[in-house]
């Protein structure tokens, strides 16, 4: 049975690092094939997994809008193109969704995008969804039923009240969500009691379980700078012990 794993969060929180931190551990944990879907129009996901994107779900959906090839109908097209698409890795593909057809015009790439996932989940143990910021996109996505939603907070009142907020609104959004978490990203060590006091506000006032605190890094940091994958870094790196332990902490 596919289950599938939705990030969420505020923008800048972190949520492209954790999906590929989260990446390598469903990778070493044998917990494959993973379908990870980059689903945010500024694509980043694959510069942090050190791959190179040829196209995008964008991309054949306005191919499609032109001729298609005789003999073929329309939807053996896009299934032919889907498959090209996907970036086939070990233990993961990942397919991307790109930029919309017109500023702020998401519903017909979000259309797509579910179609594929559709096409696709029999293949995979977990598809992985690294979304934009908001909850919105979940929703025009048809992604209706969620087994895990992380959600992603930086070390600030603001994103953690932002967490907090997307928590609630799963309801009115009629969005099956099985677990949810809140991973707190990028984190002083130690954590400030200030920060910790508004983790457990959000954590009582939402019913939003904590599933851990991931600690800045500057190994991360070092990684991005010089082109690296962040599924090369080693396992006894700090960050690395660290999201390990809130991973195991959720998929327990």
């Amino acid at each position: 049975m596919t289950r599938t794993i939705a990030m969420a969060g505020k923008g800048g929180t972190g949520k492209t690092t954790v999906s590929a931190l989260l990446i390598k551990y469903l990778i070493e944990h044998a917990m494959t094939p993973v379908l990870a879907v980059d689903a945010d129009a500024n694509t980043n996901l694959n510069e942090v997994l050190g791959l190179d994107v040829h196209q995008t779900i964008g991309e054949i959906r306005k191919e499609i809008k032109s001729d298609i090839p005789v003999g073929m109908s329309r939807d053996q097209f896009m299934e032919m193109k889907i498959h090209q698409a996907l970036i086939e890795e070990s233990g993961f593909d990942l397919m991307v969704m790109g930029q919309p057809d017109g500023p702020g015009c998401y519903c017909a790439a979000n259309q797509y995008l579910a179609m594929t996932m559709d096409r696709l989940a029999a293949n995979y143990r977990y598809i992985l969804v690294d979304n934009e910021a908001g909850m919105e996109h979940l929703s025009r996505m048809n992604l209706r039923s969620i087994d895990y939603l992380l959600i992603i907070s930086d070390p600030s009142a603001r994103g953690i009240l932002t967490a907090r907020r997307i928590a609630e609104i799963t309801g009115p959004l009629q969005l099956e969500v099985k677990k949810r978490c809140l991973i707190v990203n990028r984190a002083p060590q130690p954590v400030p009691a200030a920060l910790r006091e508004k983790i457990d506000e959000a954590v009582q006032a939402a019913g939003l379980p904590l599933g851990g605190i991931i600690s800045s890094s500057p190994e991360l940091i070092a990684q991005e700078l010089q082109g690296e994958s962040y599924l090369r870094l080693a396992g006894d790196c700090p960050v690395i012990r660290e999201a390990y332990a809130v991973f195991d902490n959720i998929f327990a």
